[in-house]
C-alpha cells in the first residue's frame, strides 16, 4: 500500500491534515485525518506522527479501515 499525507489550508486560522491511499482517486475517504489545526506545521507534524504508527500496523499486517468505514460519514 502506498499511502501519502494531504495538507490543506482552511480558512484564516485552520489547517487540515489526511493520509490516504496514493491511487486513490476519492479525496473524501480517507484511512485517517486530522482538523483545526492552527499552523500548517502542527498539521503535517500530526499526520506524519500518525504514518509512523499506520506503517507500524502495516508492517505487522493489520488492516486499515477507512474514516468512512468507521463513521459513514464521508470527510
Amino acid at each position: 500500500m502506498n499511502l501519502k499525507v494531504r495538507v490543506v489550508h482552511c480558512g484564516n486560522r485552520r489547517w487540515y491534515a489526511d493520509i490516504d491511499d496514493a491511487d486513490d482517486p476519492q479525496p473524501d475517504d480517507p484511512f485517517w485525518y486530522v482538523d483545526n489545526c492552527r499552523t500548517q506545521t502542527q498539521a503535517l507534524q500530526t499526520a506524519c506522527a500518525e504514518l509512523r504508527l499506520m506503517s507500524g500496523r502495516l508492517v505487522r499486517g493489520d488492516h486499515l479501515d477507512r474514516v468512512l468505514d468507521i463513521t459513514g460519514v464521508p470527510v
